[in-house]
């Protein structure tokens, strides 16, 4: 991971080979994505130009398990969902964030790639490994070359959540036998760990362990990066945009 700025705008990146980029924008100078706001679609525009890309594809998230392939039907964008999956090149595919996970999804053997917004009801339903199968079973991708690229979040020193929903994960099919053998510890106490909740996840669909990246960045306490986080501003808070393109 490297940091880079853009017309005095920064953001976290990750070169996968030539061809793909993953980017990770922070809210350095103000800078949002809100695509409900004059300004936030700005943005998402200046994205084409800055990155030399044609489209930027976005859906209507709503903490769902509903993953999308873009193959040239801008229709979905604006659609419901919150995944996104693509071989096509010159188009940026991303999640908006402040404090949800976003999860890259990289294969550059096959040349595709995905991206996730993975908050508690969608790390729940297990969004980021049906997004590995999806891959699979469109895309032939073997799990085994694909990369993760985890972005800030709101990190478990920082994630609080009620007992009710910290039991809840516990008693998922997906997380309990690994919870149970202690082999991941998916909390401390009412502290929630996402992000090991959603490595569980990508395992258990083949995806290597040496191939899953994180910032390690939190959105609530981060000293390194000035980051949006809801929790902590509620609405005033703008949002972080997190894409993958393919040159």
């Amino acid at each position: 991971m490297k940091k880079d700025c853009i017309e005095g705008f920064e953001y976290l990146t990750y070169s996968c080979g030539e061809n793909i980029e993953v980017v990770f924008f922070t809210a350095r100078n103000g800078l949002t994505f809100n695509r409900r706001t004059e300004e936030g679609q700005n943005n998402l525009n200046s994205i084409k130009r800055w990155f030399n890309v044609k489209e930027v594809v976005y859906l209507n998230q709503i903490h769902s398990d509903i993953i999308h392939i873009f193959s040239n039907n801008a229709d979905i964008i604006n659609s419901e969902g919150d995944g996104i999956i693509t071989s096509n090149r010159e188009t940026a595919i991303g999640v908006f964030t402040a404090d949800c996970v976003p999860v890259i999804i990289v294969d550059k053997t096959k040349k595709v790639i995905g991206a996730v917004h993975s908050g508690w009801k969608g790390t729940y339903a297990n969004i980021a490994g049906k997004a590995v199968e999806k891959m699979k079973e469109v895309f032939g991708c073997n799990p085994e070359d694909l990369n993760i690229y985890i972005g800030p979040h709101n990190r478990s020193c920082c994630y609080e959540v009620s007992e009710e929903l910290i039991h809840k994960f516990h008693n998922n099919p997906i997380f309990k036998d690994k919870v149970k053998s202690k082999e991941f510890k998916i909390n401390e106490g009412r502290k929630l760990n996402l992000e090991a909740c959603i490595k569980i996840q990508l395992l258990s669909y083949g995806i290597k362990e040496e191939n899953v990246n994180s910032t390690e960045e939190c959105t609530f306490c981060s000293k390194n990066f000035k980051l949006f986080s809801y929790r902590r501003e509620e609405e005033k808070e703008g949002r972080m945009y997190s894409f993958v393109y393919i040159r």
